[in-house]
């Protein structure tokens, strides 16, 4: 099982978004994928959970973490071996870390905890909550975004990892965006 949670080596550059729900992930995500012709690792969380809530009408337990992890990372190490240079993951497992510690009481299963910090991305995109609260049948922490915020931001603190915060309107967040990974490709290629 420990393996199918572990990230296969690839030599592509590898951006994660990063932050609460309802902060424009996806939608960057995706104009990031098109923008650069690359493959976008779509949240894998928010397919299970969906059907989970229309088949049994239940939210998140902690049982549902490891499968969620697993559909994940098969997700992003399928999608690597498709990518030219870069792939763009609209989440991934330290994600995963936050949100498990947020909703039951600091607990995250162990095995998702050690991949969460060994897998290796290149750059997190940090979502502010800047954007407007848009309700659905699994978003429901309307009234913590400042907190969240925080939660997601210390742990990019905590393990020093390589990250910017996009603030600001759609066009705002992906030229910044745009940018940074355009600097990650040009450090790249130097090399």
């Amino acid at each position: 099982m420990e393996e199918k949670l572990a990230q296969r080596p690839s030599s592509c550059l590898k951006i994660v978004l990063f932050g609460p729900e309802s902060t424009g992930k996806t939608t960057l995500s995706q104009q990031l994928s098109v923008y650069f012709q690359e493959p976008l690792v779509p949240e894998f969380m928010r397919e299970y959970l969906q059907q989970v809530w229309d088949k049994e009408k239940r939210i998140c337990q902690p049982k549902d973490m490891i499968p969620i992890a697993e559909g994940q990372m098969h997700a992003e190490n399928r999608l690597s071996a498709a990518a030219d240079q870069l792939l763009i993951c609209d989440t991934n497992l330290l994600e995963l870390k936050v949100y498990s510690e947020a909703y039951f009481e600091g607990y995250c299963e162990p095995k998702l905890l050690k991949h969460a910090l060994n897998n290796q991305y290149d750059l997190y995109f940090l979502t502010y909550i800047d954007c407007p609260w848009i309700p659905d049948d699994l978003r429901d922490k309307p009234h913590d975004r400042e907190g969240m915020f925080q939660r997601f931001e210390h742990e990019l603190k905590q393990f020093n990892l390589p990250y910017i915060i996009l603030k600001g309107d759609s066009e705002t967040r992906l030229k910044k965006a745009i940018e940074a990974i355009n600097q990650l490709i040009s450090k790249q290629s130097e090399f």
